[in-house]
């Protein structure tokens, strides 16, 4: 008997999980090890604060899904890796032989850089972020002219920027959204999307400042060339981080602290593991960390995954050069980004909701 240990149950993993339910593999045993029952998917969690979505429809049950590959999971987090001798520790203290390990745990929040994160609410985890801003958008909702600052003006700071506007515009009780940008709306797209989440951001009466933050504090954060700005509440959506546990695992690791994986998802130090989505780098093919790379790549993880567990060889996966994004812009209509093509519109809107919801159902199981 054999142990794939899957990390995590980021995007990539869901994937592993209905091939092997698809197909067992003799021999086999399956542990999933995540802290949460759930995967909530992050492409619609801008509508879900919008207020378009009731929580359950961008959230994929793992448990079940766990039970139809014949997977045990287990609701930890993980601590140490330790992959010379194959062994993962848990945040409670379980330690757990491997003999196959994949690692889809997503990233966290680069906050390194900003003095007093305590003050912030980040984005990531989604599961903390989802649990404290239900306690926190009624509060906001209720005040007197509130201040809510986004830190980071990438897709997910830009989404979330405007559906915050747009929640909070039924209240009328003056919120004024800020998004400091660090110099760039939009970060590694064309100019064409950029212009017209500029012209969004207006249009909901976003305010944007062309600085970067240096400091969270309880009512306001400092910026880089000096300022003040007064903030009652400040979220971080600035980039990615790989987590403490992998970064000291001795496993290689790309530039930035991530995991470095050839061409077969696999690491380019140890040939046991495995790992995609926002925590790997494929060297050589460097892409953007967004969950539209690591849905693309969950499908060739989970064919290696189980050719290695059989003793096949394995395929080689190459990510596609361009990606299409589909940004929500508070109402029901959204921008479309493809390299440097751009579009917009409410049919772009529908269009990405029957593509958010048919990903959910493609994972939900009895």
């Amino acid at each position: 008997m054999k142990r794939l240990l899957l990390a995590g149950g980021g995007h990539a993993h869901v994937f592993v999980l209905r091939e092997l339910a698809r197909r067992r593999v003799p021999g086999l045993e399956v542990m999933l090890v995540t802290p949460h029952e759930r995967q909530l998917y992050s492409g619609m969690l801008p509508g879900w604060i919008a207020g378009h979505y009731a929580l359950d429809e961008l959230s994929i049950p793992l448990r079940p899904l766990a039970h139809a590959a014949g997977a045990v999971l287990l609701p930890h987090r993980i601590a140490e890796l330790y992959p010379e001798i194959r062994h993962v520790r848990t945040e409670p203290g379980l330690t757990l032989e491997y003999d196959l390990l994949s690692i889809a745990t997503g990233s966290d929040i680069a906050t390194h850089a900003i003095v007093g994160q305590q003050w912030a609410l980040p984005l990531r985890p989604i599961e903390n972020f989802v649990a404290r801003w239900s306690a926190l958008a009624p509060r906001v909702a209720e005040a007197d002219r509130p201040r809510v600052t986004i830190i980071g003006a990438g897709a997910g700071g830009v989404e979330v920027a405007l559906a915050i506007a747009h929640a909070m515009r039924p209240a009328g009780n003056g919120t004024q959204v800020q998004l400091v940008t660090g110099g760039v709306v939009l970060p590694g797209h064309g100019d064409g999307a950029r212009t017209r989440a500029l012209a969004e951001l207006t249009r909901s009466q976003v305010r944007v400042l062309d600085s970067m933050a240096v400091r969270v504090d309880s009512d306001h954060v400092d910026l880089a060339d000096g300022g003040s700005l007064p903030s009652d509440l400040t979220l971080l959506a600035c980039g990615a981080c790989a987590p403490p546990w992998l970064q000291s695992s001795g496993l290689a690791l790309d530039e930035q602290g991530f995991l470095a994986v050839d061409g077969f998802l696999r690491s380019t130090s140890h040939d046991n593991v495995f790992g995609a989505g926002d925590i790997a780098s494929i060297v050589g093919e460097p892409r953007a960390r967004s969950g539209v790379y690591a849905v693309r790549a969950g499908p060739p993880l989970a064919k290696n995954l189980i050719r290695r567990a059989q003793g096949k060889s394995l395929r080689s996966y190459t990510p596609q050069r361009s990606a299409l994004y589909l940004l929500a812009t508070g109402p029901k209509s959204a921008i479309a980004s493809w390299g440097g093509l751009s579009w917009q519109g409410d049919w772009l809107w529908r269009w990405k909701d029957r593509i958010d919801r048919g990903f959910i159902a493609a994972f939900r199981t009895s």
